[in-house]
């Protein structure tokens, strides 16, 4: 029996406004560190959120501090 993922109701909104505003610039060392919190936390949007950043920094996308 899998158990399904239970949302908070603020969640979708924090959510969507991260994805949306643009984000202050962040050090590639410490968008690392906030990736690696937000996996031991469980938090996948949050891992998402900041692994897409990474890979925009390392793609010359965005540019880091």
């Amino acid at each position: 029996m899998s158990a399904s993922m239970v949302r908070r109701p603020t969640e979708d909104a924090a959510v969507a406004a991260a994805s949306s505003s643009s984000w202050p610039d962040f050090c590639l060392t410490r968008l690392m560190a906030a990736l690696i919190t937000a996996n031991r936390a469980g938090d996948r949007h949050g891992v998402n959120l900041c692994a897409h950043r990474v890979v925009r920094i390392a793609e010359g996308v965005e540019d880091s501090c």
